[in-house]
């Protein structure tokens, strides 16, 4: 969830996920109702109260998080992600050689990704921790996140080879090794301060 520069990690709940058993159960319970039945709408009660409790869930760990960080730093730089973007799918292209299929686009794997990127809510945590951080008279910036996570915070060589893995850089310039979100949070950081 949050990467600080100064390797604090931490780590984000996925309520949803957590609660997705018990919700797809609760959620099969519901379509075995009869329409109008008192039965059904105690059911569709139930349903409402689960997500309303991930709801409060996750509306409560971004509210807690965000007060520890404006508590601890005085000078808080952030990514200007646009996540919108991130969650949208690929638009399906026709297929040329075969009429009325289409080329694959990757849609279902990028599925689970946009669940967990709405499940992390953090729209909603960005949200709530720049005004509490303005409330209590800090300093926010958002950065450009190009480059931040390929480019070394040593050396500011710059290279798609640098992230090694998903977890892992390794500068191919001066060899310089570091968790790639705490290489990213230092750049991060530094675009913050020039700004």
């Amino acid at each position: 969830m949050v990467a600080t520069s100064d390797s604090v990690f931490e780590e984000g709940e996925h309520f949803g996920s957590k609660a997705q058993h018990g919700l797809a159960r609760a959620q099969r319970s519901l379509a075995t109702k009869q329409l109008e039945s008192k039965r059904r709408r105690r059911q569709v009660e139930e349903v409402a109260r689960l997500h309303r409790k991930i709801k409060n869930q996750r509306c409560n760990f971004a509210h807690q998080l965000s007060r520890q960080l404006v508590n601890e730093y005085d000078f808080i730089a952030y990514e200007d992600l646009k996540i919108a973007k991130m969650v949208s799918t690929p638009t399906a292209r026709p297929d040329p050689e075969q009429s009325g299929a289409y080329l694959p686009n990757g849609a279902r794997r990028k599925a689970g990704l946009n669940r967990s990127i709405h499940d992390a809510a953090w729209g909603q945590f960005l949200s709530f921790l720049i005004y509490k951080a303005e409330s209590a008279g800090r300093t926010v910036v958002k950065v450009n996140p190009r480059f931040t996570s390929q480019t070394c915070a040593e050396c500011n060589y710059v290279d798609a080879g640098n992230r090694v893995r998903q977890e892992e850089f390794r500068c191919l310039a001066c060899g310089h090794c570091a968790h790639a979100d705490n290489n990213a949070a230092r750049n991060i950081l530094r675009a913050g301060r020039a700004l």
